[in-house]
C-alpha cells in the first residue's frame, strides 16, 4: 500500500479524525472531576483537542465520588491490589502513547479534599478557566505528588495560574456554587454517568479518555 494509499485509508476509517480543523454546530459535553485517575491523560490533552478539533465544548464539573457511592461502584479499593497496579501502569504506557509526562506513579489517591478541588472547578469553570486549571492541578498531582485539592497543591497550582487563591477559595464556598456542583452530580447520574471523565452528545455517552475520539467522531457523524 502507498503512502497516498494509507492515507486515505486513515481518513475513510476514522483513524483520523480531523487532521483539518473542522466547525462543529452541536456541542460536546465534557462530565470532570477532579480525584478520578485516569483523568490525567485528559487534564493534559483536552485544550488542544478542544482547538484542533474547534470543538463547542461545554464543561460539568461535578461529584464522580458521590455517584460511585450511590452506585456501590467504588473502582480501586484496597483489596484490588492487581488492578489497582494495572491501572497506574496503564496510565504510564498511555501518557507515553499520547507524547504526555509519564507521571511518577502510585501518586497519592484517593484525594482527602476532594470535594474542595472539584468546586474550586466550578469557580474556574464560571470565570473562564476550567481547562487552566483542571490541566495544572493534574500536573502538579501526578508529577510532583503533591494531591489535588492539598494547600501544597493549591498554592503551586495557583502560583503556575497567577490568581488568587484565597479569593477563589471563597467563591468555592458560596451556596450558588455548591448548589451548582450538587445539581450536575444529580444530572450526570440521572443521565446515566457512572464514571471520569465522560462525554455527552445528547444521550449517548462515552465513558473513559479512551473514548474522546471516539466521541468527536460520533459529534461530527451526528452533524452529516
Amino acid at each position: 500500500m502507498s503512502g497516498l494509499e494509507r492515507l486515505i485509508h486513515r481518513i475513510t476509517t476514522g483513524d483520523i479524525l480531523s487532521e483539518v480543523d473542522s466547525n462543529f454546530s452541536r456541542t460536546l459535553t465534557a462530565w470532570l472531576s477532579i480525584g478520578s485517575t485516569y483523568t490525567y491523560l485528559t487534564a493534559l490533552r483536552l485544550e488542544e483537542v478542544r482547538k484542533t478539533k474547534n470543538l463547542k465544548l461545554l464543561i460539568k464539573p461535578f461529584s464522580i465520588r458521590n455517584i460511585m457511592k450511590a452506585q456501590n461502584n467504588i473502582p480501586f479499593p484496597p483489596e484490588k491490589e492487581e488492578k489497582t497496579r494495572y491501572m497506574w501502569r496503564d496510565i504510564e504506557r498511555r501518557a507515553k502513547k499520547h507524547g504526555l509526562p509519564v507521571p511518577k506513579t502510585p501518586v497519592p489517591y484517593p484525594l482527602q479534599k476532594f470535594d474542595l478541588a472539584n468546586k474550586i472547578g466550578l469557580v474556574a469553570n464560571k470565570e473562564g478557566w476550567y481547562l487552566e486549571y483542571f490541566r495544572e492541578t493534574y500536573k502538579v498531582w501526578f508529577l510532583e505528588g503533591k494531591e489535588a485539592g492539598s494547600k501544597q497543591n493549591l498554592e503551586e497550582t495557583f502560583k503556575n495560574l497567577d490568581k488568587s487563591l484565597v479569593q477563589v477559595v471563597e467563591k468555592s464556598q458560596q451556596q450558588v456554587i455548591v448548589n451548582e456542583y450538587n445539581a450536575n452530580t444529580e444530572e450526570a447520574l440521572a443521565k446515566g454517568i457512572f464514571g471520569a471523565p465522560s462525554f455527552s452528545v445528547e444521550n449517548e455517552i462515552f465513558w473513559g479518555d479512551d473514548r474522546l475520539e471516539d466521541a468527536i467522531e460520533y459529534l461530527r457523524e451526528s452533524e452529516k
